[in-house]
């Protein structure tokens, strides 16, 4: 067995090395773009990575797709329908579809998708996004039916992901696992894979088949790049045209040397630490509050990150929820008033210069992670707390907190769906050892189902913002600062546009001419 497993690896190797040599430089017809990691996997029912879910997306298209702004359109939907009380939806197909190979499909194939989707054998991680869908079916061969537990107004952007999009299924019951190997590879979307050299880039070229104009570029090539400094100075080098990200260190020299091609925008993300409520001191909501106070999140996200992170109070990003993200009463106070509060709650819990409170604030191996930890352990000294520091590597971080050991731990959470929903389910009672922190509050469990319920999407924005407000107030997290995306954008790229949910299809990109 061992020896079978040895060849498999071996033969898969030499199948995503078997690409010629070619030009991986920008071109006039190609645009290479930098990712911070290597793809995970082809099969977008299978992959949950962020670097292989964005190439699926140039490769497959689900009813609906995403624009350059990261807003939900129709795909291969020409457009769709919502019944009155928000659980039925249909989707009318464009006609004449087809995969890259030629075979057509219809609204027969969707069904399908969702049954392998949900199939035990696939394993996809994402599977548990789609649990609110209660059925897809084909009603005739151009409309597809997506029935709902609950009213989702988010339904649209959820059908852009990769997981959903239309899979050559005739392909698949075929070669079943090496439908992948295939080059060009089937596809449904605006690109096909033509080549890939492991570690090294994966070239696309553009689907002849697909439904829509051809896209804009001939070729897109994917270069893995894991170190940001690295990408940063392949970009400046002209070798690449688009890097995912840089160093945070460099944002301001880039700023004022390059600043048509730095791009550094709010993203749909919160960091946060997690206290573990399940036992003391932070079963104790006044431990927790205290601490929350003495924390300076202005001077954490201008001088310790430094690259124009929003300060946060509450849990939702700015615009999911409303124009301003939640912030507690305490929060417009003068320093000195919170550190006195903060000291006074201690006080009421139990500590004191005799009896102070100590703990370990966990984090995972990152200096940005390490600077933060030191940060807020300084800013609680003036109350005489004691935190000491432990760091771990990312795997044994993310273990530790789902098997709850730990006091106070980094974490934080990026969108699947820009959706406020997607923050807020997080930290159920029902979500088990996903919610690290271990909130447990009946009430907030209630009001998140109702917003959830809510088909109105004015009383379903104001439903979720009591959630959020409910949770700040028990403050099972200490939420620090949203997250911002770092990008370097040729300017011989046009098309790309800054957007919240940091998504930019190779499809809308194009070469000034």
């Amino acid at each position: 067995m061992r020896y079978f497993a040895i060849l498999c690896t071996m033969l898969l190797l030499v199948s995503c090395n078997r690409e010629p040599a070619v030009d991986t430089a920008p071109g006039p017809d190609r645009i290479v773009r930098l990712s911070d990691s290597e793809i995970k996997g082809l099969d977008p029912q299978k992959v949950s990575d962020l670097s292989s879910l964005r190439f699926a997306a140039d490769q497959f298209e689900g009813l609906t797709r995403l624009d350059a702004r990261g807003e939900a359109e129709p795909g291969l939907a020409r457009d769709w329908q919502v019944s009155a009380d928000g659980l039925t939806w249909t989707f009318a197909l464009r006609e004449n579809l087809r995969f890259s190979d030629g075979a057509a499909f219809d609204a027969t194939l969707f069904p399908t998708l969702l049954q392998r989707l949900r199939a035990p054998e696939t394993a996809a991680a994402s599977a548990a996004l789609f649990g609110n869908i209660q059925s897809v079916q084909a009603a005739g061969e151009q409309n597809v039916v997506v029935t709902l537990a609950s009213p989702d107004p988010s339904l649209p952007a959820l059908l852009t992901h990769p997981a959903m999009a239309a899979l050559p299924l005739h392909r698949i019951g075929a070669a079943s696992d090496q439908w992948t190997s295939d080059r060009p590879m089937v596809t449904s979307g605006p690109y096909r894979l033509a080549g890939w050299k492991l570690n090294d880039h994966a070239r696309l070229e553009r689907n002849p088949e697909w439904h829509d104009e051809p896209a804009p570029t001939k070729t897109i090539i994917w270069k893995p790049m894991d170190d940001s400094l690295s990408a940063m100075r392949l970009f400046l080098s002209g070798g690449a045209d688009i890097a995912a990200d840089y160093p945070a260190s460099r944002h301001q020299w880039l700023e004022d040397n390059h600043p048509a091609a730095a791009h550094s925008v709010p993203y749909l993300g919160s960091y946060y630490f997690a206290f573990n409520t399940r036992s003391p001191p932070f079963d104790d909501r006044k431990v927790r509050i205290a601490l929350s106070m003495a924390v300076e999140r202005e001077w954490i996200a201008d001088k310790v990150i430094g690259i124009g992170n929003i300060p946060a109070w509450g849990l939702l990003p700015p615009g999911l929820a409303g124009p301003v993200s939640a912030r507690p009463e305490w929060a417009d106070w003068s320093r000195k008033k919170r550190l006195s509060a903060a000291r006074a709650l201690l006080a009421e819990a139990g500590y004191n210069p005799n009896n102070p409170l100590r703990f370990e604030i966990r984090f995972n191996s990152s200096a940005e992670h390490r600077r933060v930890a030191v940060a807020m352990a300084a800013m609680w000294q003036p109350l005489g707390v004691e935190a000491s520091l432990f760091n771990s590597e990312a795997a044994l971080h993310f273990a530790a907190l789902r098997r709850h050991e730990f006091a106070l731990s980094r974490s934080g959470w990026i969108a699947d769906l820009p959706t406020p929903e997607n923050f807020l389910l997080v930290h159920q009672q029902t979500n088990g050892a996903g919610n690290y922190s271990g909130y447990d509050n009946p009430a907030y469990d209630a009001l998140l189902a109702q917003a959830i319920a809510e088909p109105d999407p004015a009383r379903r924005q104001i439903l979720m913002r009591r959630a959020e407000a409910l949770l700040i107030a028990d403050m099972p997290i200490l939420p620090l600062y949203f997250y911002v995306t770092r990008s370097l954008v040729a300017e011989r790229i046009a098309g790309w546009e800054d957007n919240i949910s940091n998504v930019h299809p190779s499809r809308t990109l194009l070469i000034r001419q």
